[in-house]
C-alpha cells in the first residue's frame, strides 16, 4: 500500500491516488500518512472527499492534527470542525496547544463554541467531557411518521439514530425509543406507547470511568447524560466508551509496574520524558529496599553461625513477592470491573485467607520433599541441624504466602477507601512490603530455634 501510494503521489496520479486511498478505512489511512513526511500529508489530505477526510482526521495522533491544523487555509478549518462530531471537537482541542485551540475556535460557530465550552468546564474525567450534545430527541406525542421525519430531517449531524431519547417539554429524560421499535410498532401508534419509560442514565458529574462500567452492564451503545435537574443534555457512545476503558487499563498497567501514566504512544514519548516517567518510582523502591538490607545486616550473627540460612532468601522473598501479586492483581482487576465493593472487605479478607493456607500448605509441603530429595542443606555439613533447617524454611514459605496474600488483598481496597489509586499498590510495593516481612520472619524463627543472640527487640 505504501508503495503504490508512493508512485502515485510521485507520478501526481491524484485522481486514481483518492480512489484508493478511499477505498480504504479512515483508520487505516490515518496510521498510512504517519509513514510520509508531515509537508506531504496535507496534500494527500486535501485530495480525499470531505466526508472521508473528516474521519481520517479524527483517527489520527494529536501532533498529525495539529500539523494539519496548521497548514489549512481558514476555510478548510471551518468546514473539518463544522463536520467534526462536537465530541471529538472536544478531545483534539484538549490535545492542542493554546494557539491551536483558539484558531480551532475561531472558526466555529456561536452556538458550537458555546457547547465546546459547556463541555470543556466539565469536571476533569466526568460523563460531561465525553459525552456529545448530538443525538435525537422525540417527543411522546410524536406518531411513528412523525419520528421518522424528525429523524430523516436531522439524524445526519447526529452521531448515532438507532436509539432515540424521549423528553418532556422541559428536556426532562422520560423514556428511550430505538428505531427497531418503531419500525414494528404499528403505524397508528405514538412514540409514547411503545417507549421504554424508566430509563437508565448518568449524570453530567458522574466518573467517567463509572460510566464505561454502567454501559458494559446494561450492553449500550450509548447512555443518556442528564443534569442536576434531570434534563437531557447529551449521550456517551460505545466508541468513547472505548477510549476510555483503554485509557484506564493502560493507566492501571503502568501504575501496577511502577511508572508514571503517560498520555502518549511509546514509541512518541521522548526519552527523557520516559526517564521522568520511571525513575521516580525507581527511587523509590530502591530506598525502601534498604530496609532489606538493614534486616541482613542486623541478623549478621545468625548468618554467621549457620551461612546455610542465606542460600534460601531469594526462594523466600519470591515465593512471598508472586504470593503478594497474585491477590493484589485479582482484587485491583475486581475493584475495576466493580465486582468488589468496600463494603466486600471482610469477604475478601476470608477468602484470602483460606486460598493463602491452601497456598501455604501447599507449598511448604512441596519444598520440604525437594529440600530432602535433593539435599539442598547438606547433611554432611549439617549432621544435626539440617531437619531443624529444613523445617524452619519450609515453615517460613507457609507462613509468607498466608502473610503475603492477606497483604496483597487488603492494601487495593484501603488505598480506594482512602482515595487512591487501588493500583498504586500492585507488585513493586506489595513485593517491598513482603520481602521485609519475610525476612524478618525468617531470621525471627531461625534465631529462636537456634537461640541465636541476633534477634530483633
Amino acid at each position: 500500500m505504501i508503495t503504490e501510494v508512493r508512485r502515485l503521489l510521485d507520478e501526481k496520479k491524484y485522481l486514481e491516488l483518492r480512489d484508493l486511498l478511499c477505498s480504504e478505512e479512515p483508520a487505516d489511512i490515518a496510521i498510512l500518512f504517519e509513514q510520509f513526511p508531515k509537508e506531504e500529508v496535507p496534500l494527500m489530505f486535501r485530495i480525499l472527499h470531505k466526508d472521508f477526510a473528516t474521519d481520517v482526521f479524527v483517527e489520527m495522533d494529536t501532533e498529525l492534527q495539529q500539523a494539519l491544523i496548521e497548514a489549512f487555509t481558514d476555510r478548510e478549518l471551518y468546514e473539518i470542525v463544522d463536520d467534526l462530531f462536537l465530541d471529538d471537537t472536544v478531545d483534539i482541542i484538549e490535545e492542542m496547544p493554546a494557539n491551536v485551540v483558539k484558531r480551532i475556535l475561531s472558526h466555529a460557530d456561536a452556538e458550537k463554541r458555546r457547547l465546546i465550552n459547556q463541555l470543556l468546564h466539565y469536571p476533569e474525567d466526568s460523563a460531561g467531557t465525553i459525552m456529545t450534545t448530538e443525538f435525537v430527541e422525540l417527543k411522546a406525542t410524536f406518531t411513528i411518521e412523525d419520528a421518522f421525519k424528525s429523524i430523516k430531517r436531522t439524524g445526519l449531524e447526529k452521531e448515532t439514530i438507532y436509539t432515540c431519547y424521549v423528553t418532556d417539554e422541559k428536556r426532562i429524560l422520560i423514556g428511550v425509543v430505538t428505531v427497531k421499535d418503531m419500525i414494528l410498532a404499528d403505524e397508528d401508534a405514538v412514540v409514547g406507547d411503545i417507549m421504554g419509560d424508566s430509563p437508565i442514565f448518568v449524570n453530567t458529574d458522574d466518573d467517567k470511568e463509572d460510566v464505561m462500567k454502567a454501559m458494559t452492564k446494561y450492553d449500550f451503545l450509548a447512555m443518556p447524560v442528564v443534569d442536576k435537574e434531570g434534563r437531557l443534555v447529551g449521550i456517551v457512545t460505545i466508541d468513547d466508551a472505548m477510549d476510555v476503558l483503554q485509557e484506564e487499563d493502560t493507566e492501571d498497567i503502568e501504575i501496577m509496574a511502577a511508572i508514571t501514566p503517560s498520555d502518549k504512544p511509546y514509541l512518541k514519548t521522548g526519552v527523557l520524558e520516559t526517564w521522568k516517567n520511571r525513575i521516580p518510582w525507581l527511587l523509590l523502591l530502591m530506598v525502601s529496599a534498604t530496609f532489606t538490607s538493614k534486616i541482613l545486616t542486623h541478623f549478621e550473627d545468625a548468618l554467621a553461625a549457620i551461612p546455610v540460612l542465606m542460600a534460601f532468601v531469594p526462594q523466600l522473598m519470591d515465593t512471598g513477592g508472586n504470593a503478594g501479586s497474585q491477590a493484589s492483581v485479582s482484587v485491583i482487576r475486581a475493584l475495576s470491573l466493580g465486582d468488589v465493593s468496600l463494603g466486600d472487605f471482610l469477604k475478601v479478607l476470608w477468602k484470602e485467607l483460606r486460598v493463602a493456607l491452601l497456598c501455604g500448605f501447599s507449598l511448604g509441603a512441596v519444598n520440604f520433599l525437594k529440600m530432602v530429595i535433593f539435599n539442598d542443606v547438606n547433611r554432611a555439613d549439617h549432621p544435626g541441624d539440617w531437619l531443624l533447617i529444613t523445617l524452619i524454611v519450609c515453615v517460613t514459605i507457609s507462613l509468607a504466602v498466608v502473610i503475603a496474600k492477606i497483604i496483597g488483598s487488603m492494601l487495593p481496597i484501603l488505598a480506594k477507601r482512602i482515595g487512591f489509586d487501588p493500583a498504586v499498590m500492585a507488585s513493586p510495593f506489595i513485593t517491598t512490603i513482603v520481602d521485609v516481612l519475610t525476612l524478618l520472619l525468617y531470621f525471627g524463627i531461625a534465631s529462636a530455634v537456634f537461640d541465636i543472640t541476633g534477634v530483633m527487640v
